[in-house]
């Protein structure tokens, strides 16, 4: 099976912008969520267990607002609506004011732990557009100067005189262990969810463009399609003619060919109407009421009588033949694959229709080469190609958009030993009768 092609859904799809934000969001809570616990160990062991007074009700009030932060934020990112750079902005200047207050009552600038301040600052370069952060950047500088001015010192009991600087130097090395250990952990996470939001904002870029390009393809074939259609009429009507004159009537030889021609004008016919239905001129008009089953039959009569010579075998596995709303352009996706697998050096070709839950499973298998890895990974995308000529790829980029455009999939894979696999999936609720699913899902 020959092959190009694009971009598949990875396992994991990209974070959107909305996404990103409230996943950012949810790495500042658990952030919080150690700051509180850090904030009880510390004030616990410096209070029982050094003997230090430390004024509790008011910083268990500091302790108390960085819960109920966390909470409202919780409820915040229940209501699935997008998370913005200003409320990232207001959260983290919440928690440099916290800190700063954390920090006034237990000794302001000789505390050890005031390089705490640096955990926010690089949290908001990263999380934050330039103002945003340079706005962290200020409060964060005001809250140190503020505490140099003015703080509650500690009053340390005469028994620390002698280890005071030691405690002091432990105090300094637990606070820098700690904004590095947090920093590495949560810039990592945020980066990861800044990288997912760059990739999906690339996925959609990539989306637009092949979006244009379908449509700047839809109105050449339909330019086409209309151009063609006036001189095939009047070979029709010729043939017409032929088939009506008395001394062409005689020639059997003669009549049998022009029966043949017009058999093969009555296909191109038929061909341009499929085009201009898939360029969407014709959609929506008479939709043709059909079951799986019927429309695969049909599918396979016309390629049948298109490819007399075409070595398809059929295997239909559906237990159930379900109501459908037959999508011209399904047929066409079909044809596409079929033709791929053909111009591969196979001896034969096969089709298989399943169902996988609310899924119809379409197969397209080939025993031919297969496919390179290197074509596997840009299965689908335009003008890739192993078959060698210009404009080649553009088959199963249409297969591949289309499926998209009904809500399915397509993957490949290379079978062991020899051949390809090319599976088309597609939700039923996107083709069939909604009361016939529905039927269907009550009796399963």
């Amino acid at each position: 099976m020959q092959a190009s092609r694009g971009p598949l859904a990875p396992a994991q799809p990209p974070l959107s912008r909305d996404e990103a934000g409230s996943k950012n969001m949810l790495q500042l809570v658990q952030l919080r969520w150690v700051a509180v616990v850090g904030q009880v160990l510390t004030i616990g062991t410096v209070r029982y267990g050094l003997g230090i007074d430390l004024p509790l009700r008011q910083m268990a009030l500091v302790v108390a607002a960085l819960i109920g932060l966390n909470l409202l934020s919780l409820l915040r990112l229940r209501l699935r609506t997008p998370v913005g750079g200003l409320e990232l902005f207001l959260v983290l200047a919440f928690d440099v004011a916290a800190l700063t207050v954390q920090l006034y009552l237990s000794g302001g600038m000789t505390n050890p732990f005031v390089s705490l301040y640096l955990l926010q600052v690089t949290l908001a370069a990263v999380l934050l557009g330039q103002h945003g952060a340079w706005a962290v950047v200020a409060i964060a500088i005001a809250c140190f100067l503020g505490l140099t001015l003015d703080y509650r010192p500690l009053l340390l009991p005469e028994s620390l005189g002698a280890d005071l600087f030691t405690l002091h130097l432990y105090g300094l090395l637990v606070c820098f262990i700690l904004v590095a250990v947090l920093l590495m952990v949560f810039t990592t996470r945020i980066s990861g969810n800044l990288r997912d939001r760059d990739a999906h904002l690339a996925h959609m870029r990539q989306q637009a463009v092949e979006e244009e390009h379908i449509i700047r393809m839809g109105l050449l074939a339909s330019g086409a399609a209309h151009e063609l259609s006036t001189p095939l009429a009047t070979v029709s009507v010729i043939l017409g003619d032929w088939q009506r004159m008395p001394a062409l009537r005689e020639m059997q030889d003669l009549q049998g060919e022009i029966d043949e021609m017009q058999a093969a004008i009555d296909r191109c016919k038929s061909i341009i109407g499929g085009i201009l239905l898939s360029a969407g001129e014709a959609r929506g008009e008479d939709p043709a009421l059909t079951t799986i089953g019927a429309f695969l039959e049909d599918f396979l009569h016309e390629w049948e009588l298109a490819h007399p010579s075409f070595g398809l075998t059929f295997r239909n596995e559906l237990v159930e033949d379900i109501p459908i709303v037959a999508d011209p352009a399904l047929k066409q996706v079909l044809a596409n694959l079929l033709v791929n697998a053909q111009e591969a050096p196979s001896p034969a070709v096969h089709l298989a229709a399943s169902r996988d839950g609310d899924d119809l499973l379409l197969e397209v298998s080939d025993d031919g080469p297969g496919f390179a890895p290197g074509m596997l990974a840009e299965f689908g995308s335009p003008y890739r190609s192993t078959k060698g000529r210009t404009g080649g790829g553009l088959g199963l980029f249409l297969v591949v958009n289309v499926a998209r455009k009904l809500g399915g999939t397509v993957t490949a894979r290379n079978r062991p030993g020899r051949g390809a696999t090319v599976t088309l999936t597609l939700p039923l609720a996107a083709i069939a009768i909604g009361e016939a699913l529905e039927g269907d899902d009550d009796a399963r």
